[in-house]
């Protein structure tokens, strides 16, 4: 029989397994694998092991790669004919602060029925644990039904993305021909608002800085010295207030350059997702879109830059009043990036711009925060149409092509190092709390999740 003619059998397996499967997902969900804080070192290590077993459990071979950091987890199954996949997620928390906003503590999951169904609840349930085991669950029943794994699956688990990943792109270069794969799977983002499957086509890239201005070598007393020394912070807003116009584009030159339009067909697959920015912003408290004027909503979160200030600081910010012109004022600002702009080249013209304006007595330095460009995926690749259409029959509901504001470096990473496209795939909700106290993932998206993927490798086999 062909994997397709068995994947009713897998489904099956999935199904009846299911109970023992959240019985696993407990007891990882139990380790204490936050990786930022060096007091967990030893758990997160453990979190790794515990990982590393069960895919030897199930015929992977698989180890622990030792880095600077926490150790990644690699595993193959056996070679064969197929189109080498590689499968990413990662196996680390984030910090469980504030501990006292939790229900319950957060290292006790534990299955709960919601008015929106059952979740389970606990620290990693949706951010990155349950993920990345409806991968495992989806191998597992595979093997007990065809009796041994599917071939040419390169997994690559890491145990340090909530701290940064800085680990990561060394052993990617190190590691290159071994992790190298024909399209890579990442089961780190969500459901689309309305509950369809997705897979996230793009992603913006970022750009970060960070501007300190100084004027005079103290504190300046406004009725001594008002208008006419300089002010750090009348400076620093001038300059950064000229930076977007009235119509909300980005003045800097060559800004705009790489800056692609939206294609047809994901234009139509956005338009189909019905997003109503009001409504949108109505979540936060808001209602009117100040965006790029013409631009539809998700074009102004998913493909076009922008520039925010996000935070500016300098002077006296106490109680009470007092009436200085500051010797100092910062700012922090970052860009998003789409197509092919390049951040070093708008690195290049921030700075000239912000320079522009500084006055002959004063200085300015910057402090970079990250710059790495937009990744956008080849959907012409027939592997992004079988896994579409294969989500699409699990779900009932057409699945869509997707964009995301945010940034996800590994997809990037893959691009750019092992020469990849990514497809992300994930089953997170709006409502699952990830990075907040109460965490929790539905259990219907962990099963169809790990369905998912089962009919995925059938579709790609």
């Amino acid at each position: 029989m062909t994997d397709h003619s068995r994947i009713g059998e897998v489904l099956s397996t999935l199904d009846e397994e299911l109970p023992r499967a959240l019985d696993r997902l407990v007891e990882f969900l139990r380790i204490p694998s936050i990786s930022t804080d060096p007091a967990y070192k030893g758990e997160v290590r453990r979190a790794a092991e515990w990982l590393c077993a069960e895919l030897t459990s199930l015929g992977f071979e698989a180890g622990l790669r030792d880095t600077p950091g926490h150790p990644m987890v690699v595993a193959h199954s056996p070679k064969g004919t197929r189109r080498p996949l590689l499968f990413y997620g990662h196996y680390d928390v984030q910090p469980v602060d504030p501990l006292d906003l939790w229900e319950r503590p957060p290292f006790e999951p534990q299955i709960e029925d919601t008015p929106q169904g059952k979740v389970i609840r606990g620290r990693g349930a949706s951010d990155d644990k349950g993920q990345l085991m409806t991968f495992v669950e989806a191998f597992r029943a595979w093997k007990a039904v065809h009796g041994s794994l599917p071939s040419d699956l390169v997994l690559l688990f890491e145990g340090e993305e909530e701290s940064g990943s800085p680990s990561l792109r060394p052993f990617l270069r190190e590691n290159a021909e071994e992790l190298r794969a024909g399209v890579a799977m990442i089961c780190d983002t969500g459901l689309y608002a309305d509950g369809r499957p997705a897979i996230t086509t793009q992603l913006r890239g970022l750009y970060g800085d960070e501007i300190v201005l100084r004027a005079a070598d103290r504190d300046l007393h406004s009725g001594s010295f008002g208008g006419l020394a300089a002010n750090p912070i009348q400076i620093l807003v001038n300059a950064l207030s000229t930076i977007k116009d009235a119509t909300g584009r980005v003045t800097l030159p060559g800004f705009y350059d790489g800056v692609e339009e939206l294609s047809g067909e994901l234009r139509a697959d956005w338009d189909a997702l019905g997003f109503d920015p009001g409504e949108f912003l109505s979540r936060v408290g808001l209602k009117h879109p100040i965006g790029e004027q013409g631009r539809t909503g998700l074009e102004m979160v998913w493909n076009r830059p922008t520039f925010e200030i996000n935070g500016i600081t300098g002077g006296y910010t106490g109680d009470g009043f007092k009436t200085v012109l500051p010797a100092e004022a910062r700012a922090k600002v970052s860009f998003r990036l789409t197509g092919a702009q390049d951040p070093e080249r708008i690195r290049e013209a921030f700075r000239a711009h912000i320079r522009a304006h500084v006055p002959a007595d004063c200085t300015v330095e910057f402090h970079g925060h990250g710059a790495s460009p937009a990744s956008r995926m080849d959907i012409s690749d027939p592997a992004f149409t079988a896994a579409k259409a294969a989500l699409s029959q699990e779900w009932g509901r057409e699945a869509a092509y997707i964009g995301a504001g945010g940034s996800i470096p590994i997809a990037g990473d893959f691009k750019e190092i092992l020469g990849m496209d990514s497809m992300l795939i994930g089953f997170a909700r709006d409502d699952d709390r990830i990075h907040s106290p109460n965490e929790k993932y539905d259990l219907d998206s962990f099963a169809k999740g790990a369905r998912s993927w089962a009919r995925i490798l059938a579709a790609l086999g």
